[in-house]
């Protein structure tokens, strides 16, 4: 009966040592993961700005319209894509281009769709304001 005691004794002490270290462990990751910022994934897309304007207001439908700005924020080499709105949904253009040595874009498109044009230049979630353009 002694050697019984014993052993549920021993028992008890090795579950309660194992349940603190558990504990303790637990408690520092908690800890650690707080005092950690994590980086918000919304904060770093929409650290960027785009500027745009259209070489002309007015043009014939299949003719060539020059869109030039300048961009905050964004790495060069960055590609930059050309968007028109149709209803109320943004569609990609074929036209692209990449950002230059001193934060600035060139970029040339063929509107053909007759009417006015809202259009925009975009990367990931950074956009232009937007300019129109009327297609005769």
């Amino acid at each position: 009966m002694n050697t019984t005691l014993r052993s549920r004794c021993i028992r008890t002490l090795a579950a309660g040592a194992l349940s603190a270290a558990l504990l303790t462990a637990g408690a520092a990751g908690t800890v650690a993961s707080a005092a950690t910022p994590k980086p918000s994934p919304s904060a770093s897309k929409t650290a960027g700005s785009i500027t745009v304007k259209a070489s002309s207001t007015s043009v014939k439908a299949g003719d060539k319209v020059t869109f030039t700005g300048r961009t905050k924020g964004l790495p060069i080499g960055t590609k930059l894509v050309l968007q028109h709105k149709k209803g109320n949904k943004w569609t990609t253009l074929q036209a692209s281009t990449l950002v230059k040595q001193g934060s600035s874009y060139s970029l040339d498109a063929k509107l053909n769709d007759k009417g006015k044009q809202d259009l925009r230049v975009k990367y990931d979630e950074v956009v232009s304001p937007t300019v129109s353009v009327t297609v005769k």
